[in-house]
């Protein structure tokens, strides 16, 4: 789970998005969080407050003189204790209100009470021309200049039937972007570029080699790096995984294509996280048709080339400027603490990050060994994206000591 513990205060104004809150409220709650939702008399209009009740575990709060609360200080109470404030949908009308700290209702009398350390997030939902309005963009600035994060919104058809932006954010994406809120931002201002999935060598049209990396460690170092505050590309080779929230993904097949947009982009970036299982041969003949097979004939004879090193490719970029930072990753085996070692050393890289592939690839759990010029450690076995936080850490870690010697 992403927020064991946490206390958000879920709040709904009024808009037909009501019903992706159910299932946000829902998603939050299997997170681990403990939600309090609080809403406008407008989003009654849209979705009962029962559902969210029953969503939530907690009695819905709508009225600021609710005498459910001891003290009737409900835009008092509700906030004390809370880790976050989310509100989503969060209509232009109520935006103009936080801009303007108006309280005229629980829900905006709560937001302009909350403690100091209590974070406010919107997520916008509202017609394209509203969200494009003039007045509308002024009172987001003035909620990004109070400190105020914009979750979205996104673009796409909407419920009146126009097309643009104004549409909530999906409740995964927001679920995303309210825990990246809670990471530390060890990697803001870098950007990054992380290579991940399998690449595929044609035999010919139908046919291909490639390997059982599925992308999952690739995908949760991108996510844990835009968490983290980096803008990331990621250059993913064929794999079903859904790109992360907020990472810009680059689709590729084979190693030349991976190369290739690599090389094409990595002038720009500060750090370069190889994770792909990327060929080490490629078909030299493969074939432009369908290879028949023939009864009783001989199996095709295939001539094999060495692709091209990747990582050693963008190591050699950095060793003039130093950037970018080239992390390396290994599949053995076996001996894994032993080719690690060599590999590191031989790729010319600061830091590398070995596993055991066969006991890792499609699996949501992974056991790494970091080896860099000190030697190794190893992170315990757990879930692939709480080992990419791990991995974020350290390398930022190692940036900043490297900037302190510099």
């Amino acid at each position: 789970m992403d927020l064991p513990g946490k206390k958000i205060v879920l709040g709904l104004t009024g808009g037909v998005a009501c019903y992706k809150a159910a299932e946000l409220c829902r998603a939050l709650v299997k997170q681990g969080a403990e939600v309090q939702v609080v809403m406008t008399e407008a989003a009654t209009h849209f979705i009962g407050a029962v559902t969210m009740q029953a969503l939530s575990g907690h009695p819905v709060h709508i009225d600021q003189w609710d005498a459910r609360i001891a003290n009737n200080m409900a835009h008092i109470d509700l906030t004390r204790g809370a880790d976050a404030i989310l509100i989503a949908p969060c209509s232009a009308d109520f935006i103009r209100k936080l801009a303007h700290g108006a309280c005229d209702d629980l829900l905006s009398t709560l937001c302009v009470a909350r403690p100091r350390g209590v974070p406010l997030h919107v997520a916008p939902a509202m017609n394209v021309e509203m969200w494009d309005n003039a007045a509308t963009r002024r009172n987001v600035a003035q909620l990004r200049a109070d400190g105020i994060r914009i979750f979205g919104p996104g673009a796409g058809a909407q419920a009146c039937g126009e097309v643009g932006l104004g549409r909530m954010l999906e409740p995964d994406e927001i679920l995303d972007e309210l825990v990246a809120s809670f990471q530390a931002k060890v990697l803001a201002g870098r950007r990054v570029m992380i290579t991940a999935g399998p690449t595929f060598e044609a035999i010919d049209p139908v046919r291909g080699i490639t390997n059982l990396s599925s992308g999952k460690m690739g995908y949760a170092l991108a996510r844990a790096a835009r968490e983290a505050g980096a803008d990331v590309v990621l250059v993913s080779g064929p794999t079903t995984l859904p790109t992360p929230h907020g990472v810009r993904r680059i689709d590729v097949q084979s190693a030349q294509q991976m190369h290739d947009a690599v090389m094409a982009g990595i002038e720009d970036q500060h750090i370069f996280i190889g994770v792909a299982a990327v060929a080490d041969w490629r078909v030299v003949n493969a074939s432009a048709q369908k290879v028949k097979k023939e009864a009783g004939g001989a199996p095709p004879q295939l001539v094999f080339e060495q692709n091209i090193d990747i990582l050693a490719a963008v190591a050699a970029t950095g060793s003039v400027s130093g950037w970018p930072y080239c992390v390396g990753f290994a599949a053995e085996s076996e001996n894994l603490i032993e080719y690690g070692a060599v590999k590191r050393a031989r790729k010319n890289v600061p830091l590398l990050v070995g596993n055991i592939g066969p006991q890792a690839f499609g699996q949501d759990e992974n056991t790494v060994i970091l080896f860099d010029e000190d030697g190794h450690t190893v992170l315990p076995t757990a879930p692939k994206l709480v080992l990419a936080r791990q991995i974020v850490s350290e390398i930022a870690k190692r940036l900043e000591r490297r900037s302190l010697l510099t």
